[in-house]
């Protein structure tokens, strides 16, 4: 493989973050050049980590066992080509095998070793992968992902599936692949690694319903509770949940957690200040669930989550439904909760699958079928004629429908780089309400935590939408504010959403 993009990287990368510290304390830098070293070694640690990768790689295959002692790994003194990595590079075995793997898809004409533990090599795939796996590994060459992006996605998003799936054209999941990769790698700048892992399995689960099944079921037989008393006496715990559950504890945890609440187990009607409250984080978790589990099912939601009790609410596309009776004419979307809502009608079958509000994962049909049969839907419109949420400037405050419709369009803060899931978002004007008579439609309105809405406000930054001429779809664009030193206009920056929908479905 040709090597040179990712040596010249090296190269010059290694030059400037020498050239901005040469002869210089690093706390004597000032914020831009701090941030300059910073990119500068990142992005020769990135070049570095595509030729480890490749390095590891070609040890590992001339470490095969078919070798025997002939084997590179054996005349080092070791028993195969994972302990020699560890002992070169002080790194654990997972980290070895990671950069195996990687050097895997980068070098696949490589043979693979015996692996490990004696059999075929665990690091490496049997196929090269097509042209996804090219894109991915051009990008990783190229410097437009580092190994850990690159690891994410191809962890997040695997292979296609084209067995599961003999009706359809062989080449379709292929080039849905690829479409999928070319948004990730987008994307990759602007996500935390494990956001980025997290997109990937969603677009995987968008286009392998019948793969969301099958994990679910794998991780409802995984399930399971384990407690034991270690030598102080302190009683621990441990909980493998399947999704469902899982989705139902975030749910309560969400509203005893959001900002500006608390869990409140004793008056409801007293008022408790936001700085009374001396526990951690994960104490309040931990008395929220044990307050659940004492009071149950018929505890006041008031008194213990605030205004708004838990509930699981699934986003299904109504294309994802078979015939039904009174939900047949519904429009592009239906969001199902589990907090009692009135049942629109009864459904025979999701075809398709469901995505939790929060987060995004996806849910089997068969799931998503138990909480419409038990808690009923609440059908979305998201057409551009018509906009039959939009309130003008009727009332200030985004009412439920709309702030399910912007849940739907988005799936959580906008911010960048943000993870905060929709429940713990406040809808903010684009228009200020006051200031410029803002108006408060679906489409001027956006999800942001409370740490990005108080920041938008005290930095000065302002939110402006676009809509395309053509397709008529909207862009959010954050727009900061000169720089108060040099007077420069700062680009603005697209906000990007989170809904799983932006990535194809099958």
């Amino acid at each position: 493989m040709e090597l040179s993009a990712p040596v010249d990287r090296l190269r010059v990368a290694s030059e400037r973050a020498v050239g901005l510290i040469a002869g210089r304390e690093i706390e004597a830098l000032d914020d831009r050049e701090i941030v300059g070293v910073m990119a500068e070694i990142t992005a020769a640690r990135n070049a570095l980590d595509v030729l480890a990768a490749c390095a590891a790689r070609v040890i590992d295959a001339r470490s095969a066992r078919e070798r025997g002692g002939a084997g590179l790994a054996q005349r080092q003194g070791h028993r195969n080509a994972t302990e020699l990595l560890q002992t070169l590079t002080g790194r654990s075995r997972r980290e070895v095998l990671r950069s195996v793997r990687t050097g895997g898809d980068l070098l696949p004409s490589l043979a693979p070793s015996g692996g490990p533990d004696g059999g075929r090599s665990e690091t490496v795939s049997e196929d090269d992968g097509g042209e996804w796996l090219d894109r991915m590994s051009g990008a990783l060459r190229g410097g437009a992902l580092s190994h850990a992006q690159f690891q994410a996605i191809r962890v997040g998003l695997g292979e296609p599936p084209v067995e599961r799936y003999p009706e359809l054209d062989p080449d379709f999941l292929p080039r849905a692949w690829v479409a999928a990769v070319e948004r990730l790698i987008d994307e990759a700048p602007h996500l935390p690694v494990e956001e980025l892992r997290a997109s990937a399995r969603i677009a995987r689960d968008r286009l392998d319903p019948v793969g969301v099944t099958l994990r679910f079921e794998e991780r409802f037989a995984a399930r399971s509770y384990r407690s034991w008393i270690d030598e102080q006496g302190q009683r621990h715990g441990r909980l493998v949940f399947d999704d469902d559950a899982a989705a139902w504890v975030d749910a309560i945890l969400q509203a005893a957690l959001r900002p500006r609440r608390g869990p409140r187990f004793g008056d409801p009607d007293a008022v408790v200040a936001e700085t009374s409250d001396e526990r951690s984080g994960e104490q309040i978790a931990y008395d929220t669930l044990m307050a659940v589990m004492r009071t149950g099912a018929a505890a006041d939601p008031a008194q213990a989550f605030g205004d708004r009790q838990p509930g699981v609410r699934i986003v299904l596309e109504a294309s994802a439904l078979a015939e039904t009776s009174a939900l047949a004419e519904a429009p592009a979307l239906a969001e199902t909760e589990s907090s009692g809502a009135e049942a629109l009608g009864v459904v025979t079958t999701v075809r398709g699958v469901g995505h939790l509000e929060d987060g995004g994962e996806a849910l089997p049909g068969g799931v998503v079928e138990s909480y419409l049969c038990d808690a009923g839907a609440v059908p979305v419109s998201l057409e551009d004629a018509g906009r039959p949420l939009d309130v003008g400037r009727h009332q200030r405050l985004f009412t439920r429908a709309q702030r399910i419709a912007i849940a739907v369009r988005d799936g959580g803060c906008v911010g960048i780089g943000c993870r905060a899931p929709i429940s713990q978002c406040e809808m903010h004007h684009i228009d200020h309400w006051a200031a410029d008579r803002g108006r408060t439609d679906v489409d001027d309105g956006v999800p942001l935590c409370r740490n990005h809405h108080l920041g938008l406000h005290n930095r000065g930054e302002r939110i402006v939408r676009e809509r395309h001429p053509v397709t008529g779809r909207d862009s959010y664009w954050l727009h900061a504010p000169p720089d108060p030193r040099t007077g420069e206009v700062r680009a603005p920056t697209l906000l990007r959403s989170r809904s799983p929908r932006r990535f194809d479905a099958a």
